[in-house]
């Protein structure tokens, strides 16, 4: 399914071989990985404790643990778009726009994958992106 330039049906969704959608996941892949490998490091010897810590507030969800997993690593990818956003504007002198401001505010009043996306975007049309 090819996108018409200029037309309501699928305006700012990404399509399923959508490049920048392709690397933005495998940048939460990625992200996904590094928060398995924080989780799973043990405590230095000096602040291990010898009791095991109760979470008073758990629900016992196992889709609580996904959840706060997928959230952060949302989180920590866009922390990363920040970083080089700022470090661009710092080398450019330009100014933040309109355009990506509002994406961003989408994404941190939902913070999801489809709404990470068009803040990517921007970040690769000025050829900010790394990866």
């Amino acid at each position: 399914m090819t996108r018409i330039p200029g037309s309501p049906e699928g305006a700012g969704l990404p399509q399923p071989h959508d490049p920048i959608a392709e690397r933005v996941r495998e940048r939460l892949i990625v992200a996904g990985l590094a928060f398995d490998r924080r989780q799973n490091a043990s405590l230095p010897r000096n602040r291990r404790r010898k009791e095991p810590v109760t979470v008073p507030f758990s629900t016992g969800r196992e889709g609580d643990a996904a959840h706060l997993r997928e959230r952060a690593c949302l989180r920590s990818v866009f922390r990363d778009l920040g970083d080089a956003h700022r470090r661009y504007r710092a080398r450019t002198g330009q100014a933040g726009t309109p355009a990506l401001r509002a994406a961003a505010q989408a994404f941190k009043s939902e913070p999801s994958l489809l709404s990470l996306i068009p803040v990517a975007a921007f970040l690769d049309e000025l050829g900010i992106l790394a990866w």
